[in-house]
C-alpha cells in the first residue's frame, strides 16, 4: 500500500502542497485532478523522492520514501515517473528507447519485451524510426512504453495522454489500463482529461490551492459535486437555483419540455454531432443545454431538470 502522510511542501516561500494525506492500495488506479498550478505534478514528484519533504512522511509497503538528501541519484527504483517533457533520446530508434533500461543478457526475452510493449501503445511500425522523426504524440508513446519496460510497482504518470490524437487516445488508453490492471502495477495519474477519471479511475482526489478538497469513486464525484469547482472539472456544468436549493447541473441533464419553471432564452447553437450544445440565458445568468434540435437565437424554451 502506498501511504501518504501529512505531507507539506514549498518552492523557497510558496506553499504548494499543505498537510495532504492518502493511501492507494495495490493494484489500483488513482486518479488526481484539479486546475492548473494546484499542485498535481509536484504531488507526483513528491511521491517519487525527487524532492525532499519539508514535513510528512510517504511509505511504500515498509520502505519510505526519500529524496536527494538521502540518494544521489534522486528517484525510488520500485516506482517510475513520466514527466510532461518525455526525455528520449533523439538519435536512436523507437526500439532502442524502449530497451535502453533492459538487460542485453538474454536478447531474445529483451526484443519480445520491446515488441510487446510497442504493441501497446501502437508504435510497432516505428520501431526502427529513430526518435528525432517522430511526432510530439508519437514521442509520448515511446515514453510511456519505456516506462513500463522494467515493470514498476507504481506507476506515476503526468498529462500521459496530453499530446496524444483524440482518435488513437481511447484505444491507447483501453489497451494501457488494461495491462496495468492485470500486471497490478499500482498508479496514480495527474490529469485534465475527465475521460481519463471516469472510464478508468478506481479513486478520484481532487485538488486545489495544494489541498485535497473531495476524495471519492468517480462516479460519486461526478454524479454528486459538492462545488461547481469540481463538477467544472467534468465539463461544462449550470449552477442552478431550483426549489430553494442550489444544484450543479451538467447540459445533458437539462431537456426541453413543454411548460416548466426553467424558462430560457436560446442565444446559440454549437453543434457536436450527436446532438447541439445550446447556450441560453436564465435571468441573464448563462446556462448550457443537450438538444437534438437546432433552436434560432432568440427562442424562448421550457426545461426541465433530469436525475
Amino acid at each position: 500500500m502506498l501511504q501518504v502522510q501529512n505531507i507539506s511542501f514549498a518552492y523557497l516561500d510558496q506553499t504548494t502542497i499543505s498537510n495532504l494525506s492518502f493511501q492507494l492500495e495495490k493494484g489500483k488506479n488513482l486518479a488526481i485532478i484539479g486546475e492548473s498550478g494546484c499542485g498535481k505534478s509536484t504531488l507526483l514528484k513528491l511521491v517519487y523522492g525527487l524532492y525532499d519533504l519539508d514535513e510528512g512522511r510517504i511509505f511504500w509497503n515498509d520502505n519510505e520514501v526519500l529524496g536527494p538528501k538521502y540518494h544521489l541519484i534522486p528517484g525510488m527504483e520500485y516506482m517510475k515517473y513520466l514527466a510532461q517533457d518525455f526525455d528520449l533520446m533523439p538519435f536512436i530508434t523507437v526500439a532502442e528507447n524502449v530497451g535502453k533500461y533492459l538487460s542485453n543478457i538474454y536478447a531474445d526475452a529483451k526484443q519480445a519485451r520491446i515488441a510487446e510493449l510497442l504493441e501497446i501503445v501502437e508504435m510497432t511500425e516505428f520501431a526502427t524510426t529513430k526518435a528525432k522523426y517522430l511526432s510530439g504524440g508519437q514521442m509520448q508513446r515511446v515514453a510511456l512504453a519505456r516506462v513500463l519496460a522494467l515493470e514498476p510497482e507504481v506507476l506515476l504518470l503526468d498529462e500521459p495522454f496530453s499530446h496524444i490524437d483524440n482518435f488513437r487516445k481511447n484505444s491507447l488508453r483501453r489497451k494501457l489500463f488494461a495491462y496495468l490492471r492485470a500486471k497490478q502495477i499500482t498508479t496514480i495519474v495527474a490529469t485534465h482529461d475527465s475521460s481519463d477519471v471516469l472510464s478508468f479511475g478506481d479513486e478520484v482526489l481532487v485538488m486545489q490551492n495544494g489541498q485535497i478538497i473531495a476524495s471519492d469513486s468517480p462516479e460519486n464525484l461526478y454524479r454528486n459535486p459538492t462545488s461547481k469547482y469540481i463538477a467544472s472539472l467534468f465539463g461544462d456544468v449550470n449552477e442552478i437555483e431550483f426549489n430553494g436549493s442550489k444544484r450543479y447541473v451538467y447540459p445533458h441533464q437539462l431537456h426541453v419540455v413543454s411548460q416548466s419553471d426553467l424558462p430560457a432564452t436560446v442565444a446559440h447553437c454549437y453543434y457536436k454531432g450527436s446532438h447541439y450544445l445550446v447556450e441560453a440565458e436564465i435571468d441573464g445568468q448563462k446556462i448550457f443545454f443537450d438538444s437534438t434540435d437546432l433552436f434560432p437565437s432568440g427562442t424562448v424554451v421550457y426545461l426541465a431538470i433530469t436525475s
